[in-house]
């Protein structure tokens, strides 16, 4: 019998790579979209530092960046009735005068 049969229907397997896992930290998002994309930079900005480089890029359909806000928000709404509310702070503006106009 062939593992396509030992698998159950509609299961992906998927690999994680040890450089993969060990993640990249970001604390600056940097959103655009068009049409047909949306796309997501994600940066680490250190501060009294005044250049920061995008450490990742995601490129995703509307309907994947949607599906991203929805499981975004319901994993929010999960952490919070464990841990609480996550309190939001006010921080000074952060001078985005590198690459395209974007949203954070």
């Amino acid at each position: 019998m062939s593992d396509n049969n030992n698998q159950q229907q509609g299961q992906i397997n998927i690999e994680l790579d040890e450089a993969t896992a060990q993640g990249i930290y970001s604390n600056l998002a940097i959103i655009n979209h068009s049409a047909s994309e949306f796309v997501i930079d994600y940066v680490c900005i250190m501060p009294g530092t005044p250049k920061a480089k995008v450490k990742s890029r995601i490129v995703l359909t509307p309907q994947h960046a949607k599906r991203l806000l929805k499981a975004l928000a319901e994993n929010i709404q999960r952490f919070e009735s464990v841990h609480g509310e996550i309190k939001e702070f006010e921080q000074a503006p952060i001078p985005l005068n590198f690459g395209p106009a974007g949203q954070a």
